[in-house]
């Protein structure tokens, strides 16, 4: 008897992963936009997704999050996805004068959050488009929203693809699994500290 449930968990396994899946991800539609916002983190990610976008005309300007120059803690490198993120834009045709930074030192999405609230309380903006990875998009577009809540600004999150792994095979692989591990914790405790 035991045996039979564990082969018929092993043989419904993928399509209750992706049916899970499919509940956690979200993912806006998009319009025009005042900014598509580049956040820290997904260098191999969101620069790409950012200048696509600009491509396609959904925003004339993007912004990139000025991230603190804080040295991670297991390698002692400073941790500043700015600049990398300037430059992969750039080699992807997308001009200098629409580039520009958010924030001054942000060190988490929250950071991030309060930093856009207050470049677009300056810049009179009513709409931002900010792409991200299909696990984090749900915690983005949560504390984003929460953030703006009562400005009238709107905040569109789309999914991304990351490299490595996709919806329908993340469980299959190492970085599927730690990235969809870590964004729970993220958002579980994002939802109860803020």
């Amino acid at each position: 008897m035991l045996a039979s449930v564990a082969a018929g968990g092993w043989l419904v396994r993928e399509p209750v992963l992706v049916g899970a899946t499919d509940l956690w991800i979200i993912s806006d539609s998009i319009t025009r936009a005042d900014a598509i916002v580049v956040l820290g983190g997904g260098v191999e990610t969101r620069p790409y997704a950012a200048a696509e976008l600009w491509r396609r005309g959904f925003a004339d300007k993007i912004l990139i999050s000025q991230g603190s120059e804080e040295r991670a803690a297991n390698t002692g490198d400073i941790v500043l996805h700015s600049e990398p993120n300037r430059e992969k834009l750039l080699k992807l045709g997308v001009p200098v004068g629409s580039i520009e930074t958010f924030g001054t030192a942000n060190k988490s999405t929250r950071d991030e959050a309060v930093a856009l609230r207050e470049w677009s309380e300056w810049n009179a903006a009513s709409a931002f488009i900010i792409p991200s990875e299909i696990f984090p998009a749900r915690r983005v577009r949560w504390i984003f929203r929460r953030e703006f809540l009562g400005t009238g600004v709107r905040i569109e999150v789309p999914s991304v693809e990351p490299p490595g792994y996709t919806r329908w095979n993340w469980w299959k692989t190492q970085k599927g699994l730690a990235a969809f591990r870590t964004e729970f914790l993220k958002y579980m405790y994002y939802r109860l500290k803020y």
